[in-house]
């Protein structure tokens, strides 16, 4: 969410609502465990439910599930007011002195470090409780009225998960109990279709089945294997992005994967962003680290000879592996990884260029994503914090103004995130919106204020005067990892035509009639149609059967009618059938749908 939108919920009903629930869930976990022996951590509410950390003595089960929910509708028929209390630290802590993890999140909030959920603060809040019933937690709310505000038919708990406390692997394991809170039945029963619906689509599940990708506990933790099929949709997609790229001005460069530690230090990373690079590797009595980002490589090209004004703007394309250390907590299928390849780019231009580069470069981004079939999406423009900005102020503003304009211009509903850009420059984040409505942040164009100042970047303007340049980082499938993920969740893995791996499979329904389905396949494979033969000596249904679970998007059945005629029986993976068709037809018919994909 941004902050805006945080915001937005944070003063809504259902917010209350999942924040009390989760009070509640948590009283009735409390309950089971004799004084103690139960130590409770944090509990926020969440974009569609809420969670809270436990350490219990003894691990949670899916039948204490069902007793926490039967005791959380007691507990709401109680109809316990929330009542609110502002204390002192001191007071606090007197308080929770059997509960080390609230005597920590209380010291941060006295000295105004952190808030009770551990995250960061800009100035030192106030410490309150929160108490219904025999419950009290420290909390700054908001709350409903009373717990009979909460429909008790509209909650359910829904699975328990390991977390680290402060998400740190250093620290010890709790319990961590998922719910969801809505105002009706009908909503519960609405966003739990949802979750099912999206269990079908998880990507790791159809990277299993589809034989797309793996990941190998020999080879580590968030390092993805790609296999024939999966490697096959991955390279379609970036041949069809890398030819718009070069039709669009792009030039395409390379980069190592490893920089010398110095180049690290100028660029900033090693002050600022060390915790999510790897460890350095010594080179000769030189420290080297594995890239976590490609800008100062794509720097280190402007630099490498004097640009005149002439020049721009130059657009470096790369497909670039990068490798950030993420906890294996965070680790998520292709979602959240260790090694990932992002389609980088870094956009070099002069003052006057820069308001039709950024109109250029969301005009390509939209063209590029719906070439991929995506067509809704949600913008998000970030701008300056006056207290956390770097370069100048006028740059910053033109900046924005050219992003905003962009925006306006393409119709895209957008937000604004008042002050919520980085500290090097205003951003626009592309989101799109899947068939399950759920929103994927994919695109970045982002200006940087930092690095030209850091890597002295100048170009010779016309009057002879060196000059900075306008840098902008771009990045519009974010990483290909990840974007495919959000692909095959999205087509919840019936890829497009373009796009499958296999695009039709020929069904002989008897031994006989293999050759003629082998000579139908030929036949397509020379039009540049990707084809696949079940010769195998199962029946015809159970055949039909494997090729809709593998989402072949054409099944062709072959009999003695196809050979004696000459066509073929076409079956879709949607189960509709087709009149039988020639094969140069259904060649034609198949060409015409991958040509007017975009």
């Amino acid at each position: 969410m941004s902050s805006q939108q945080q915001e937005k919920y944070e003063e809504s009903e259902l917010y209350r609502i999942r924040h009390s629930a989760a009070h509640i869930m948590a009283q009735a976990v409390m309950e089971m465990f004799e004084p103690g022996e139960a130590q409770i951590a944090i509990g926020p509410p969440i974009e569609d439910g809420f969670y809270y950390d436990f350490d219990l003595p003894r691990p949670l089960t899916p039948e204490d599930l069902v007793a926490i929910e039967k005791r959380m509708r007691q507990i709401i028929a109680g109809q316990h007011k929330f009542e609110k209390k502002a204390v002192s630290a001191e007071e606090a802590k007197a308080m929770f002195a059997d509960q080390p993890y609230k005597i920590e999140l209380i010291e941060g909030l006295e000295t105004g470090g952190v808030d009770e959920y551990g995250e960061p603060l800009d100035e030192k809040p106030e410490i309150s409780f929160y108490s219904h019933d025999a419950f009290t937690d420290l909390c700054r709310g908001p709350h409903v009225e009373h717990t009979g505000k909460i429909n008790p038919s509209a909650i359910k708990l829904l699975h328990i998960a390991g977390a680290y406390w402060r998400g740190d692997e250093k620290r010890p394991m709790l319990q961590r109990i998922y719910g969801t809170a809505w105002k009706n039945k009908d909503e519960l029963e609405a966003h739990l279709g949802r979750l099912e619906e999206a269990k079908k689509r998880d990507h790791r599940r159809l990277g299993k089945e589809l034989d797309l990708f793996s990941v190998s506990p020999d080879v580590g933790s968030g390092l993805i294997l790609w296999h024939p099929k999966g490697a096959l949709v991955r390279h379609l997609a970036e041949e069809f992005c890398k030819d718009e790229h070069l039709a669009n001005g792009y030039d395409f460069v390379y980069s190592p994967h490893i920089g010398r530690g110095q180049l690290w230090e100028k660029s900033g990373h090693l002050k600022w962003y060390q915790e999510n690079m790897y460890s350095p590797l010594d080179i000769e009595g030189n420290e080297y680290y594995l890239k976590p980002m490609n800008c100062p490589f794509h720097i280190e090209i402007f630099k490498s000879r004097v640009r005149s004004y002439r020049d721009l703007p130059m657009r470096f394309a790369e497909w670039g592996t990068v490798y950030r250390y993420e906890r294996s907590g965070v680790l998520h299928g292709l979602m959240r990884v260790r090694g990932f390849t992002q389609d980088d780019a870094h956009l070099f231009c002069r003052e006057d260029q820069m308001p039709e580069e950024i109109d250029r470069v969301l005009d390509f981004c939209l063209h590029l994503l719906r070439g991929f079939g995506m067509n809704e999406f949600k913008a998000y423009l970030s701008t300056r914090d006056p207290q956390k900005s770097a370069g100048d102020t006028q740059r910053w503003d033109d900046a924005t103004e050219a992003l905003r304009a962009a925006l306006d211009r393409v119709g895209l509903d957008y937000e604004v995130d008042e002050g919520g850009a980085a500290f090097y420059g205003p951003k626009i984040d592309l989101k799109m919106i899947d068939a399950l409505g759920r929103e994927w942040q994919l695109s970045t164009i982002q200006f940087d204020f930092n690095l030209p100042e850091r890597f002295e970047l100048i170009y010779i303007g016309e009057d002879g005067e060196r000059r900075q340049p306008y840098m902008i980082h771009r990045a519009l499938l974010g990483s290909m990892e990840r974007f495919m993920g959000v692909l095959i969740e999205h087509y919840g893995g019936a890829f497009p035509l373009w796009l499958a791996p296999v695009q039709a499979i020929v069904i002989p329904i008897a031994d006989r009639h293999i050759p003629y389905a082998e000579e139908v396949a030929a036949r397509m494979e020379a039009a540049g149609l990707r084809v696949e033969v079940d010769a195998r000596g199962d029946r015809m249904n159970a055949k039909i059967r494997d090729a809709q679970n593998q989402k072949i998007p054409f099944m062709l059945v072959v009999g003695d009618h196809e050979v004696e005629n000459n066509v073929v029986a076409p079956r879709l993976r949607s189960e509709e059938r087709l009149d039988a068709l020639r094969v140069e037809d259904l060649i034609g018919r198949m060409q015409k749908d991958i040509e007017d994909r975009m």
